[in-house]
């Protein structure tokens, strides 16, 4: 998977915006679900499942949390293994080249806790590419095709996330 990732200090500005482009919506939970799964993943494991618009983080062999999560819409989604490879609460968020592309008007950078940033109440970059698993401004867009390739969250479901895995926690991304 290559990503032409710049550098894990810049990896939370590279995410997407919030409200480009056509959203599927499902009903979004308020909290995650303890659920049984079936994978061959290790506990600690990150599992995102996009067809699905969910995210399982694997805390034992045959059980899950299950979070719902938008995912990145028609031409940006991608499959793949990667790393958490860094945690930010209540980041700023300097648009990528193709969001600025496509939204010319929007700031060079919003800064966190701003209620125009995209990034929601926490953001966990991920190595090797653009990409973040990050919470949301918008929660009626999760559960839909939303996305730049990011993995967007409600604000309370990216703060458990966050509280439990470590940087280095391993991420599989599957259509």
């Amino acid at each position: 998977m290559s990503f032409g990732f710049r550098s894990a200090k810049l990896a939370w500005a590279l995410v997407a915006l919030s409200g480009v482009g056509a959203v599927s919506i499902q009903r979004a939970e308020a909290k995650p679900d303890f659920v049984a799964f079936h994978g061959d993943f290790s506990p600690g494991t990150i599992v995102v499942k996009t067809g699905e618009r969910r995210l399982y983080l694997v805390v034992e062999p045959g059980h899950a949390v299950r979070y719902p999560v938008g995912v990145g819409k028609a031409g940006k989604q991608w499959a793949g293994i990667t790393k958490i490879d860094g945690k930010y609460r209540n980041p700023a968020w300097a648009p990528p080249a193709d969001v600025k592309h496509d939204v010319p008007s929007i700031p060079d950078v919003i800064p966190g806790g701003s209620p125009a940033n995209p990034m929601g109440v926490a953001a966990m970059t991920l190595a090797g590419g653009e990409y973040a698993i990050h919470g949301t401004n918008r929660p009626k867009s999760i559960g839909g095709f939303v996305s730049y390739g990011c993995i967007r969250m409600l604000n309370q479901d990216i703060t458990d996330l966050y509280d439990r895995v470590p940087v280095g926690t391993t991420v599989v991304v599957a259509h």
